[in-house]
C-alpha cells in the first residue's frame, strides 16, 4: 500500500520566527502560519474558520526564514506532518502535538507585514532583497570619478 504525508500551507507568520542551532550546529526555526478559510454557512452569511499551524525548518532553509521573515509576514510552505510525543513531567500525562516539518518554502507578497506596497516592481512573489556588505573600517572606497577596471575579477559566477 502506497504512503503519502505531504503538506502544503499558504498562511501568515502569527509570530517572529524562533532559531535554534544544535550542538552539532544545524539551525532549527519555530513558528506558526494562520491560515484562514473563506465560506458561506447554511444561512447564507459569510463566515471565516482560522487554523493555526506549528511549523518547524531546519538548516538553511530555517536561517533565511528566521532572516527575512517577521510576524504578519505571508509565506508558502510545503513539508510533511511530524507527530511528536512526550510525557509531561509535571502531571505525568502523556502529551502530543502535531506540527509541520518545512522541506521547502516562498516568500510570498511585498516582504511587509503592513501589507504596504513595495519599492516599483516588487509584486507578490518576490525573492528576498540582499543589502550590501558594510564597508569595513578603514578600508578605502573608490571615488565616483576613478576609473573601474577588472569588475569581473569580483563577480563571484
Amino acid at each position: 500500500m502506497a504512503n503519502l504525508n505531504k503538506v502544503m500551507l499558504i498562511g501568515n507568520l502569527t509570530r517572529d520566527p524562533e532559531l535554534r542551532v544544535t550542538p552539532k550546529g544545524t539551525a532549527i526555526c519555530q513558528f506558526s502560519l494562520a491560515v484562514n478559510r473563506k465560506f458561506r454557512d447554511e444561512a447564507g452569511a459569510d463566515r471565516e474558520e482560522v487554523t493555526y499551524v506549528d511549523i518547524e525548518a531546519w538548516g538553511k532553509s530555517g536561517e533565511n526564514i528566521a532572516k527575512y521573515c517577521t510576524k504578519g509576514r505571508p509565506l508558502f510552505v510545503e513539508g510533511r506532518l511530524r507527530l511528536d510525543q512526550w510525557e509531561d513531567k509535571t502531571t505525568k500525562e502523556k502529551r502530543s502535538r502535531m506540527k509541520v516539518v518545512c522541506d521547502n518554502f516562498q516568500f510570498l507578497g511585498t516582504g511587509r507585514a503592513d501589507g504596504a506596497p513595495g519599492p516599483a516592481g516588487s509584486e507578490g512573489g518576490e525573492q528576498p532583497r540582499y543589502a550590501a556588505p558594510a564597508a569595513r573600517p578603514g578600508a578605502a572606497r573608490p571615488s565616483a570619478a576613478a576609473p573601474q577596471e577588472n569588475l569581473d575579477e569580483d563577480i563571484p559566477f
